[in-house]
């Protein structure tokens, strides 16, 4: 330890949600006492509930809240912090930030300023890496390109995490894309500057996870693939890097360190490369620590953010990390829903049980009765499994997903299940377009709901009628109920219930929590919870499924007109399409932007015809279900 530098007593950490509840738990170990800050929204959230004390950052949106540099500084210094980590997102890559952290003399837990400022704009972090020889991809000027530059990826410069990001495949696209990643990328970072590069179909996103003391010590701590990526953003993530040969692994660690040297970086940072065609091609650096740091983690037998406290109360770190062993993967949980773009969802999470045995870990942000809002990052929890060998520890998370409850706003749950389970990926040989690739199939509706909702139409009957049941000794009509496109008709007669839609199903045991249906002679539990005025939740051992009730009659006053286009989520409307009523759209065409947990949603024609309401504006906030526009479809 540095006599210069004392040790931390105190820690606030300025971000929400996992990151700042994982962070806690070190400090919990070391002794050190927590702060929290948090806007209006977040007031009863879990980490404000898990931290020693806590401070209001006043308003809801982001940018009159967690990036804030002066309002967070402030709440540390009232709360008696000595110390700040920035966690992830947000503040975590500001240069001023950090230097308003030092300059109200408090302990700074991440990388100097200067090494922040270096790598803070990716187009002035490549001619740093070129200079010092890190292979890069050549840019690409957007006012200059043409077909041949095609496909191109744009990028936010300011920022990481896959906002501002976009794929241009057409050029007649690349002005609209332009424009909406300079919007995305300037409501995220409060900087608009976008810059272009190759877009490579069949590349892995691989990185490299670097430590550094400030005695002139580097560690490198192996790889992570993260190429299983929605939006751009990572899903998957494991380690190490499957399939990489020895030589590609000296490659990436040698850069990494000269990445890291050339900055004079110190703490804990991460490398990112695009590898193709046997070769790597520096993206960026993080100079944070990941969201998919667990893994490491896992495979080092380390605390990231113990070494991370370590480095910043001064302490030198042995001259080598620890020995690797093993294998470690990681599933983010999102509360959004693949099938349709991945749209995030809000409202309370009724449960979030996710079975933890040894080899499995967990890393939340909300805990059972918490509100999802649309403020923030639909991330839920992080699951991780490590096991001797990567098909154990894909098994191994695989089974921990399937067999969670989460009850609430729809998740991608299924969607990591199947992922962890598709061939290709069991393979290694995932790449960036994975989803691109299979969505449609991973998305489709899960085998077996039909049965679901039959145990849900039988639990809700049980819950009505009693323990003993309201039965009749004479033949009656079947009830019925629907759930989706399901119906399900079925009596009840001494105890017993005969489900007539389905005289495949036997009703072995009904009550209000849990159905025993027998089909083709196998017999299967099914766990029902019912939300009031919301979905009903249906698990089974291997498969969840999420069924929404129907009435046996439509309210008029809920019918739309057809060619209605309806928010599909809360959010703000950043922009709507230059057109007049009257005009004619083509189906699929962009007329509504909505922002909406830190993401761009575009609400699009259902069909070609005319333009015949537009009920919004720019800066409009509007609940789900908003009547938007409405198009006309033409006969």
């Amino acid at each position: 330890m540095d006599p210069m530098n004392p040790l931390i007593s105190s820690l606030l950490v300025a971000n929400r949600g996992e990151i700042a509840c994982r962070v806690f738990r070190t400090c919990r170990e070391l002794g050190i006492s927590t702060v929290a800050v948090h806007s209006d929204p977040d007031a009863g959230a879990l980490h404000v509930r898990e931290a020693d004390a806590a401070v209001r950052l006043p308003g809801a949106a982001p940018a009159d809240t967690y990036l804030r540099a002066d309002l967070v500084v402030a709440a540390a210094l009232a709360a008696g912090a000595d110390a700040v980590h920035p966690g992830y997102g947000f503040l975590s890559e500001n240069a001023d930030f950090a230097r308003a952290v030092l300059d109200a003399g408090l302990v700074w837990v991440g990388p100097p300023p200067k090494a922040i400022e270096a790598m803070a704009s990716k187009t002035r972090a490549k001619e740093l890496m070129a200079a010092a020889g890190v292979p890069l991809l050549a840019p690409v000027d957007p006012a200059a390109a043409t077909g041949a530059d095609l496909p191109l990826l744009l990028k936010a410069a300011a920022g990481g995490g896959g906002r501002g990001m976009r794929v241009v495949r057409e050029m007649a696209d690349l002005d609209g894309e332009l424009a909406a990643a300079r919007a995305e990328a300037r409501a995220a970072f409060g900087d608009g500057e976008v810059f272009a590069e190759p877009y490579l179909e069949r590349g892995r996103h691989v990185e490299v996870q670097v430590l550094a003391d400030a005695h002139g010590t580097v560690w490198t701590l192996g790889t992570r693939d993260c190429s299983l990526q929605r939006r751009h953003q990572k899903v998957i993530e494991e380690a190490p890097a499957p399939g990489l040969d020895e030589g590609l692994r000296a490659a990436l660690d040698e850069a990494a360190v000269a990445a890291a040297r050339a900055v004079g970086y110190t703490g804990a940072g991460t490398v990112e490369f695009l590898v193709a065609g046997g070769k790597a091609y520096f993206l960026e650096m993080n100079t944070r620590l990941q969201v998919e740091h667990p893994v490491t983690e896992a495979v080092f037998g380390i605390d990231l953010v113990a070494l991370q406290l370590a480095c910043a109360e001064g302490a030198a770190l042995p001259a080598a990390p620890p020995a690797p062993g093993g294998h470690a993967v990681e599933a983010r949980l999102y509360a959004e829903d693949p099938a349709r773009d991945f749209a995030p969802g809000t409202g309370v999470l009724h449960r979030l049980q996710i079975p933890a045995p040894d080899g499995i870990r967990v890393d939340a942000g909300y805990a059972d009765g918490d509100t999802v809002t649309v403020h923030y990052d639909a991330l839920l929890a992080k699951v991780v499994a490590s096991a001797p060998t990567r098909a154990e520890a894909v098994r191994r998370l695989a089974a921990a997903l399937e067999r969670a409850r989460v009850h609430g706003p729809v998740t991608n749950r299924e969607l990591l299940v199947r992922s962890l389970r598709h061939p290709e990926f069991a393979a290694g040989a995932m790449d960036t377009g994975f989803y691109g690739r299979h969505l449609d199939g991973l998305t489709a509706p899960a085998p077996g709901e039909e049965y679901a909702a039959v145990a849900a139409a039988l639990a809700a009957a049980s819950s009505r009628t009693g323990r003993f049941g309201a039965f009749r000794n004479l033949p009656s009509q079947p009830q019925t109920a629907r759930y989706g496109d399901h119906e399900v008709r079925y009596r009840h007669t001494r105890g017993d219930f005969t489900v007539d839609s389905h005289p495949e199903v036997r009703a072995v045991a009904v009550a209000p929590g849990l159905v025993r249906l027998e089909v083709g002679g196998v017999t299967r539990p099914y766990r029902v919870a019912a939300a009031a005025d919301g979905p009903v939740h249906v698990d089974t051992a291997t498969t969840a499924y999420r069924l929404t009730p129907r009435p046996r009659f439509t309210d008029p006053a809920e019918r739309t007109a057809p060619g209605s286009l309806l928010a599909p989520m809360p959010g703000t409307v950043t922009r709507v399409a230059e057109l007049a009523l009257g005009d004619r759209v083509a189906a699929g065409q962009p007329l509504v932007w909505l922002e909406a947990m830190k993401m761009e949603h575009r609400v699009t024609a259902p069909a070609s015809g005319t333009l015949t309401a537009l009920h919004t504006a720019p800066g409009r906030q509007v609940e789900v279900g908003a009547l938007l526009a409405v198009v006309q479809e033409e006969a």
